[in-house]
């Protein structure tokens, strides 16, 4: 009797073991397909390209504060455009247990691997500003309208030449003017984007002999500037110069895809002997509104920059975050246009502005991105 009441509580012991395993397994795969139960204080792993550029140097510190503020801990990571260097961070924080990962990549086709393994790990992986390409394991984007961007910035040219007003109308220019075209880096989703728009814009000017091509280097591959190094466009744009701009023919315009190109390019003018009273700087565009470029553009050296605030960026990331690790669907509002090459990435894209001399007090001062201090 006393041996079968023994048997009986350790029965009765065990199924109520299982039974509470049972439960507990279920819980977990319910908390796996809502997040909610394991979103407040969990890792999210951030990693951005370089800290060689302002703008991701502000883009990292606004998500860390901005995930921080919901309570999230962060690894940001800074890979300094070394491919090897940001698979090792991503291994990294895979291994250390984050639950999402946003990614602003260098090589959007060179971490195929360390998104699979995200996937295995059931790790939700958010690309930021630049597209991560062939990969089914993209959850979600986060970016600005990059076609628009390369629309703005060949406005800004026009604009510049005279050939179109501010408000978008007519100018009062005929040309012909010559021009150069500069792409960003091959690698980078993002750089056909803004070349594509950009040339949506200018190649009737171009086939209407409005503008004129001196080099004929209009082939994204050809103009494209790997890594976006401001070296290397300077160097392009002094090859330039001297092989094609000899006997007094001068370069009217420079479509420039990014204020370090920006940078680079107008030094190289610089050296040339452009921006003297009797030889002023050609028309030049950009990009981020970074501080250089914004000093540039009040100087009257550098035309135009596009501004994409990226506080509003990262806001729209964090919220795309938390949504996820709650097991909500986060707001998108462009479901066909951005395929990877593997599927079709649903994205948040943002506006951006074109910041002349003339309303850079009104874009970037006032909106309180920048201090009147700041660009001193």
């Amino acid at each position: 009797m006393k041996l079968t009441r023994l048997a009986s509580v350790a029965t009765a012991m065990t199924l109520t073991v299982a039974l509470a395993a049972c439960g507990s397994s279920e819980k977990t795969v319910d908390q796996q397909a809502s997040g909610a139960a394991d979103a407040s204080g969990a890792l999210i792993g951030v990693t951005m390209p370089t800290r060689s550029s302002e703008r991701w140097i502000g883009d990292g510190d606004n998500l860390k504060k901005q995930l921080e503020a919901k309570g999230y801990k962060v690894d940001l990571q800074y890979a300094e455009d070394d491919i090897p260097t940001q698979v090792n961070q991503l291994d990294n924080q895979i291994t250390r247990g984050a639950k999402l990962l946003i990614i602003a990549s260098i090589d959007g086709t060179a971490i195929t691997t360390q998104l699979q393994s995200a996937k295995e790990n059931n790790i939700p992986v958010i690309a930021y500003d630049r597209l991560i390409r062939n990969s089914p394991n993209v959850d979600y984007y986060a970016t600005f309208d990059n076609f628009k961007v390369g629309v703005q910035q060949a406005t800004s040219l026009l604009v510049g030449l005279k050939l179109l007003k501010e408000d978008g109308s007519k100018g009062d220019a005929k040309g012909p003017f010559n021009i150069e075209l500069f792409a960003g880096s091959p690698d980078d989703n993002n750089a056909t984007f803004f070349f594509n728009g950009a040339m949506s814009i200018l190649k009737p000017y171009i086939d209407n002999k409005t503008l004129v091509v001196k080099s004929g280097q209009t082939d994204f591959k050809t103009v494209a500037i790997l890594r976006w190094k401001p070296a290397v466009a300077q160097d392009r744009m002094e090859n330039l110069l001297t092989s094609t701009y000899k006997g007094g023919t001068k370069v009217d315009g420079v479509l420039s895809p990014y204020d370090g190109l920006s940078i680079g390019i107008l030094s190289a003018l610089k050296s040339n002997g452009y921006g003297t009273a009797g030889q002023p700087y050609p028309v030049v565009t950009g990009q981020d509104a970074e501080v250089a470029s914004v000093k540039s553009i009040i100087a009257g050296e550098q035309f135009a920059t596009i501004y994409k605030d990226t506080r509003k960026l990262a806001d729209t990331t964090v919220q795309m975050a938390d949504a996820v690790l709650k097991g909500q669907k986060p707001t998108t509002n462009n479901d066909k246009d951005y395929d990877n090459g593997v599927k079709v990435v649903p994205a948040q894209l943002l506006d951006s502005v074109i910041v002349y001399k003339s309303n850079y007090k009104k874009e970037l001062v006032d909106s309180g991105y920048y201090t009147e201090a700041d660009l001193k």
